[in-house]
Parts: structure tokens; C-alpha cells; sequence
């Protein structure tokens, strides 16, 4: 293919040039006949031009190259030897390159040196194409290449990515016995390594008579940039045995090794090797130090580093600065950002990519566009890293628009920003827009990576878009990313959201090196299936594999307690927190506030509240949602306001325990007055679950026309829960009309959910309407909806005891209904009257009158 793009460049080509191209063609056998020149030969002032023209190495020499070459012409100085092809490499290295062509045409081709500076000045200007070009017409003229020719030629193909190129040229440096030369062999090694073709690097590497630090470094870098850990360092500690000793690039590399792996011992004993090494001031070592130490959250030593070096420059201060965000001291990343500014370092993009991620925790709008408006008036580059990070702050700050318009400007859009622009747009719940975007990069051949793989699946899940989100495993699979954790827990996830939990259980069972982060995630999406006996085996697996559980792993195996509710299985990983790192921890403390509030232990719950030696939002958020649970309203805002005292901002979530707690107490005015409170005078945006809690508050009450009303002023449409919610107030009070309306919605939104069927079948036969009852019936029956039993359970001397209706598989069910019949007996004696659930059919009383009769 690239050989087709070549010929067609070269065509294109073709008109560019001037007249002598085309005499070049056509008289090209008579390469090496010099072009005639009066010449007058100054032996005094060749040597000094080329002295001038070999100090022109950048633009900024451009001028005084110029003057030499007018000296060249106006002495009548041939272009033919050595001067010649100096200025030539003058026009190259100074980025004048159509004068560098129209000299190329005037020297002797029948030499690789012309050739070479051409092919330099292409690659120099990311014209692989034409790089590559100009080295098969050298091929084509006769003229042999040279050592200095091929590592230009390699990294044109390595800018092409063509391997197949790349093994082309690999073929003739062979054949002119060139491949174990250390600087066309570090050229192939850097080309292999870069393109994924690792083994043939450490093939060439391995066949290297001798080997410099270069070449050292470059094998080591190959496997930094392949994620070879393992390798990287072996490559290290050989080089340590042999006479070549490690300089700065050698120490940054494998240091940053280090960072990544979280190596604290290898890095801190590699740190004592830099000092002996005498290169522990030197800046790229030091930086990478720094890095290591910020990365491996040791950030007092990294922090004694940064006071300790004699100079510090921008990457110094980034590196600080994204040390401290990375470990949550955003206090400290301020400070130290306050400090640069009065250093008068001049923050760049990096340091804002860096630092924004500081204000995405709890920034207001209004800070980030102070921030942005910096970056513009003082001129940042607007790079890939700092427009991803505007566009995440942005969408955390919920404003989508100018999120949209950032990743719409005219900069680079890389996959980073892509998978910003997906991440944003799930956080916001537009996940038909998240799609779109990955779509988008799909068309635009971008390589989706284990990010975005993992940010667009949430789409999918939130779309409970199931044949999507096949579609998207397939995909992982097919390009090699199916047995990534990160990933892997993302299918899981979605598949769990979709109501699929045999398929999550089976992409979890499929990844062979689990992470805790993958084991939380199968736990939880147990947990929420209603499968919480799982979710507690899967804990119990986890503990055993060896895997360190988390705060997170904590939290969702007391969710799983609380959801059956087991107190005994509570208690026993309130024990470990207690004999562990978990006694203080402020998510596993409050996960065993709800717990305790959801087994029936409101003390318990209580008790760990006050002896928390540190509460944050969520573990208020718990109490006040266990008291609430529990029917005690007044408690629940007396905490409510104890938290506002305390200085504790309350959240959307303080708000959904406060307004369920009134809507449990039958308090609809104070619901009232606190959903208004947290839109209006605090200006939280109402959720989903807000408007479900508000349209339950009005049907507890029998105020149907107000839930009707909330709903319809919902600025988003309402989901099955909204509807349901409605459905089941309808229920409670009879109103057929709004159950109709609210069915209606319910059949589109979730068909296959046989409750909301039996719902209304009860409203219509509460109100007699026995031909709607069988129509509904009829319908369920027409679309396979089959009715799942309801279940309960009880927890008695640490077993679990479960019942359905009718159902005489527990091994002591006729002793329990001998007791539920006695029951019956004693109550009835004390004058109760059993009121059936739904009337009967008349048919029915009447059939059970002549029975009786």
C-alpha cells in the first residue's frame, strides 16, 4: 500500500519542480558530470565558508548562511565538493527547503552525502512520504547509501508505522553489511520497539558485537514504551554488569518504571546509585525522582527533593503539583501552585492539566472559567492534555454546552479528548451523545483504548442497551483488550445493569488475574441483582484468592448484609474492620451505619456514628437515612441541621433521605419545603430519584394530581421508577385514570416487568372493572410476561430462612403452619375480620354462596 502512496506522491511531485527536475529525469545517466561553472578556486575563503556555514544549524543562522552562500557566488565558487554539500545541509538544518532543493539539483549525485541531506530535511519536516521517495530514486540513480543514509530511512518508516517498509530497507542494510552497525542498529532496535515488534528489537539487540549506552538505552526504552516491566528492568541490571555505566537517560527511564509500578525499594536503592553516579542534580534524573516518590504517595521524600534541588524549572513544579492532586492534598497542589505563580514560573499546559483536576472535586463554574480565561489571556497552548482537562471540568461543573464548544475548536482532538468527551457525557446521562463520539472515532480510525473501552460501556448500560453492548464485547475482544481488569469490570458492570448477571459472572470467571477493583465489581452487581448471598460468597472468595480487600469491597459486602438483611454476617466484618486498617475508615464506617440501620439495629447504627473519630457528607448522609427509615423524622432533621453546623455541605443525596423521611412520616409540607430548599436556596439540580421521592411524598398523601403534576414538570422524562412510583399510589388510593396514564408509560419503558401488570390488574378489580382485569391478563399472557413469585426472608439464629407463597419446601413448613393457623384462630376470637387483598369476582362469591349454602 505504501509503496502505491509513494508513486502517487512522487507524481504530485512532479509539477512542483522546475525545469532542472525534469532534465534530471531524463538525463540521469549523466549523473557525476559536474555542471559547468566559471570557477575561481579561493583557497583562503573555502575553508572559512564552511567554518560559517557548519555553526548555521537552526533558523536563527539562516541569514549568516545566506551571506556565505552570496560570498559562494559572487567569488564564483563552485557548488562541487565539500562546499557544495555544506550548504546544502545549511538550507536543511535551517528550514529553508526550497533553496535546500534547488542546490540538491546543481551538485555531483553520483555521492550518498546530497541524497542523505535531502532525506533528512523530509523526515525533519514529517514528509515520510517523500523521505522515502528520494531514497528509492537513490537507489534507482545507482548512488549506494551509507551508514548516515538508513537511520533517516528507518524513521520514515517509522512514521508511516509501516513495518512492511521497514523490513524492506531492515533487507538491505544486510545486504551492504550494515546491521551491526551501533548507530544504524539503534535506529532498527528503536524502530521495532516503537512498532510493536519487540522480539525482532531484542533479536537485533542481542546480535550487537558491541553495545554503548545508547544502544543500552534504547533496548530499555523499547520496553518501557511495550509495558514490559520485567524486561525493562533485567535489560537495566545487565547493562549494570557490563563496562557501559548508566548515565541520566538510563536513570530517567528506569525510574519511570518505577513511577509506573509503584517499585519504592528498586527506586529508592536506584536513587543512592544516582547520588554515587554524581547526577542526582541533574535536571531530566531529578525530575523523574520526583515523580517516582509523588507516584509511590511518598511525598514527603518527594517534596524534600523539590526544597533540596539548587534549580528548579516547569517540570519540577508539574511534577509537585501533580504529585500532591494525585494523592488528594489539594490544599498543598494550591499552595504550591500560588507559589509558582509568585516565582514568576510561568505555568504551560502541563501544569494546568495537572492542576484542574484539583478544582473538578468541588469547583464551582465559576472557578474553571476564571481558570480557562488564564489560559487564554496568557497565551497556553491549548494541547490534547489541557483541552481534555477543561473539557472534564466543565462537564463536572454540569455545564455540557462549553464542554461541547472546547472539543469543537480547531486543536488537535486526540483519543484522550475523545474519551473525555465520552466519560463527560455519561456523567451527565447523555449516553445516545457518549455513543455518538465513539462512533465518531471509530470513523476516524482512532485506537480505542482500555479507557475509552471502559468509559463508553457505562452508555450501554445506562441505555440498558443489551445488543450494544454485545456488539462492544465482541469488539473488546477482537482487538485484544478482553482480559484487561479495567475493562473486563466495565463488561461486567454493564451486562449486570442490563439485567444479564449470568453474563457479568461469566466475562468475571474469564479474566484470569483479577484486581480488587474487578472483584468490587462483581460483588456489587450482585449485590444490587438481588443476589446478596453471592455477593457475600464472592467476599469470602476474595479473602481467600488473597486479593486485599478495599474500602469499596468492604462497603459493598455490608451493602450485600444489609440487602438480606444477615446482622450476624454484619458483625463479623464489623470485627474485621475492627482488627484492620477499615476502624477508621470514613466509606466502610458509614456502609456499616446502613447496614446496622437496615438489619432493624438503629442503636448499633447510632453507636457507630459517635464513635467515628472523623465524619464526612456520606457518613451524615447514613444516619440521617437510618433514622428516617425508622419513622423518626424529627431526629433526622435535627441531624440534618447538627451537619449544617458542623460546616458539612449537604449533597442531592442529604436531600433524598430527608425527602423520604417525610414522605415515610406523612410530612408533605416539610418534603415540600426541603426539595425546594435544595433547588432553589442551595441550587443542587433535582435528580431522577428526587422527583421518585417527590411523586411518593404527594401518593402516600393521596394528593395524585400534584404527583401527576411533579411529573410533568420534570425537566427530563421520567423513568419506570417515576411511573411506578405513580402506579403504586394509584393502587393505594384507586384512581383508575392516572393508573391507565401511568401504565401506559410503564408497558414502553419496561414491557418484560411483570409487577407493573399485576399493579393494575388490582386497580381495576378494586374498582370492579373485571374485562380490563382480563384484557391486562390477556395482554401479559400475548407479550410472555410470566408473573415472579414475591419472596421474603427471616433471620433467626444466624440462618436465613425463606418463604413464597404457598410454597412447603422448608423442612419445617407444617409445624409453621400449624402456628399461622392457631394465629388465625386467637385473632379471630378477638373479633378480627381478614380483608382480602382484591374483591372477588362475582362469579367466584357467588359459587362460594351455594358451597356454603
Amino acid at each position: 500500500m505504501h509503496h502505491k502512496n509513494l508513486s502517487s506522491i512522487y507524481k504530485c511531485f512532479l509539477p512542483s519542480t522546475t525545469f532542472k527536475l525534469k532534465s534530471f529525469h531524463a538525463n540521469s545517466i549523466n549523473i557525476g558530470k559536474p555542471l559547468q561553472f566559471s570557477i575561481h578556486n579561493d583557497d583562503s575563503l573555502a575553508p572559512q565558508l564552511v567554518s560559517i556555514l557548519q555553526t548555521c544549524t537552526d533558523p536563527s543562522g539562516l541569514s549568516q548562511g545566506r551571506q556565505a552562500h552570496a560570498q559562494m557566488l559572487v567569488n564564483g565558487i563552485g557548488y562541487n565538493g565539500i562546499l557544495g554539500t555544506k550548504l546544502l545541509g545549511m538550507y536543511v538544518l535551517c528550514g529553508a527547503f526550497l533553496d535546500a532543493k534547488n542546490i540538491f539539483y546543481q551538485l555531483r549525485l553520483w555521492c550518498s552525502e546530497p541524497w542523505n541531506w535531502m532525506i533528512r530535511g523530509f523526515t525533519m519536516m514529517g514528509q515520510f512520504d517523500f523521505a522515502l521517495l528520494f531514497y528509492f530514486k537513490m537507489l534507482g540513480c545507482g548512488t549506494l547509501p551509507d551508514k548516515y543514509t538508513f537511520p533517516y530511512v528507518i524513521k520514515a518508516c517509522g512514521g508511516l508505522n509501516s513495518v512492511a517498509l521497514g523490513r524492506v530497507v531492515h533487507d538491505k542494510i544486510q545486504f551492504m553489511g550494515f546491521d551491526l552497525d551501533v548507530f544504524v542498529g539503534s535506529s532498527l532496535i528503536k524502530f521495532y520497539s516503537e512498532n510493536g515488534c519487540i522480539h525482532d528489537a531484542r533479536y537485533l539487540f542481542d546480535r550487537m558485537p558491541s553495545k554503548d549506552g545508547v544502544l543500552w538505552n534504547v533496548m530499555l526504552n523499547g520496553y518501557v514504551k511495550n509495558g514490559d516491566w520485567d524486561n525493562a528492568t533485567g535489560v537495566f541490571m545487565e547493562m549494570r554488569r557490563t563496562e557501559t555505566n548508566p548515565n541520566s537517560v538510563t536513570f530517567a527511564c528506569v525510574l519511570s518504571v518505577c513511577a509506573s509500578e509503584i517499585m519504592i525499594n528498586f527506586g529508592s536503592q536506584l536513587h543512592g546509585l544516582v547520588v554515587s553516579s554524581g547526577l542526582e542534580m541533574d535536571s531530566p534524573v531529578a525530575n523523574t525522582l520526583l515523580a517516582m516518590y509523588a507516584k509511590c504517595g511518598h511525598l514527603f521524600d518527594a517534596r524534600r527533593l523539590f526544597d533540596m534541588m539548587p534549580k528548579t524549572d516547569l517540570v519540577t513544579w508539574n511534577g509537585m503539583i501533580s504529585g500532591y492532586v494525585q494523592n488528594g492534598f489539594m490544599d498543598e497542589a494550591s499552595c504550591l501552585f500560588h507559589e509558582m505563580i509568585s516565582a514568576g514560573m510561568k505555568p504551560d499546559s502541563i501544569t494546568f492539566s495537572s492542576f484542574l483536576p484539583l478544582l473538578s472535586e468541588g469547583a464551582t463554574l465559576r472557578q474553571g472559567k476564571e481558570i480557562h480565561c488564564y489560559i487564554i489571556r496568557n497565551g497556553v497552548s491549548l494541547d490534547v492534555f489541557l483541552k481534555s482537562a477543561l473539557i472534564d471540568i466543565y462537564f463536572k461543573c454540569r455545564d455540557v454546552e462549553m464542554a461541547c464548544k472546547i472539543f469543537d475548536q480547531r486543536t488537535p482532538v486526540d483519543i484522550v479528548v475523545c474519551t473525555a468527551m465520552i466519560s463527560g457525557y455519561v456523567l451527565n446521562g447523555m449516553n445516545n451523545n457518549a455513543l455518538e463520539i465513539f462512533r465518531w472515532l471509530l470513523q476516524e480510525r482512532m485506537r480505542a483504548n482500555s479507557v475509552t473501552l471502559a468509559s463508553v460501556l457505562p452508555a450501554c448500560a445506562g441505555l440498558a442497551a443489551l445488543t450494544l453492548g454485545k456488539e462492544l464485547h465482541g469488539h473488546i475482544l477482537k482487538n485484544g483488550h478482553g482480559g484487561s481488569c479495567y475493562v473486563g469490570s466495565a463488561i461486567m458492570d454493564m451486562y449486570a445493569k442490563c439485567g444479564r448477571l449470568d453474563l457479568a459472572h461469566q466475562t468475571f470467571i474469564g479474566i484470569s488475574d483479577k484486581d480488587a477493583v474487578c472483584w468490587n465489581s462483581m460483588i456489587t452487581s450482585c449485590s444490587q441483582n438481588g443476589k446478596p448471598e453471592e455477593a457475600i460468597d464472592l467476599f469470602r472468595q476474595m479473602g481467600m484468592a488473597g486479593t486485599k480487600y478495599d474500602c469499596v469491597s468492604i462497603s459493598a459486602a455490608l451493602s450485600a448484609c444489609a440487602n438480606l438483611p444477615a446482622l450476624h454476617y454484619g458483625k463479623e466484618i464489623h470485627a474485621f474492620m475492627m482488627r484492620g486498617a477499615f476502624r477508621s475508615d470514613l466509606f466502610a464506617e458509614s456502609a456499616l451505619i446502613d447496614m446496622y440501620s437496615k438489619c432493624g439495629n438503629l442503636d448499633l447504627a447510632c453507636r457507630v456514628f459517635d464513635t467515628m473519630e472523623e465524619k464526612n457528607e456520606v457518613s451524615w448522609n447514613s444516619i440521617i437515612a437510618a433514622y428516617g427509615n425508622h419513622g423518626r423524622l424529627k431526629d433526622s432533621l435535627n441531624l440534618f441541621h447538627g451537619m449544617l453546623g458542623d460546616g458539612i455541605q449537604p449533597d442531592h443525596v442529604t436531600f433524598l433521605a430527608i425527602i423520604s423521611a417525610c414522605g415515610h412520616a406523612g410530612q408533605v409540607d416539610e418534603g415540600i419545603h426541603y426539595f425546594h430548599c435544595m433547588t432553589e436556596e442551595l441550587g443542587i439540580m433535582a435528580r431522577m430519584e428526587h422527583y421518585a421521592c417527590m411523586v411518593d411524598l404527594f401518593g402516600r398523601a393521596g394528593r395524585l394530581n400534584e404527583a401527576f403534576g411533579m411529573i410533568n414538570s420534570m425537566p427530563f422524562s421520567p423513568d419506570a421508577g417515576v411511573w411506578g412510583t405513580l402506579l403504586g399510589a394509584c393502587r393505594l388510593h384507586g384512581n383508575v385514570e392516572l393508573a391507565e396514564v401511568a401504565s401506559r408509560n410503564l408497558f414502553d419503558l419496561d414491557p418484560q416487568n411483570s409487577g407493573y401488570y399485576v399493579l393494575l390488574s388490582n386497580v381495576h378489580a378494586n374498582a370492579g372493572q373485571w374485562e380490563s382485569v382480563l384484557k391486562i391478563r390477556s395482554l401479559m399472557k400475548e407479550r410472555g410476561v410470566q408473573k415472579v413469585p414475591g419472596y421474603s426472608w427471616i433471620d433467626v439464629n444466624n440462618t436465613t430462612h425463606m418463604f413464597v407463597a404457598a410454597d412447603r419446601s422448608h423442612p419445617e413448613s407444617s409445624q409453621i403452619y400449624l402456628l399461622l393457623k392457631n394465629l388465625f384462630l386467637e385473632l379471630r376470637k378477638e373479633g378480627y375480620v381478614p380483608q382480602l387483598y382484591l374483591p372477588m369476582h362475582p362469579q367466584t362469591m357467588g359459587l362460594q354462596s351455594s358451597e356454603k349454602g
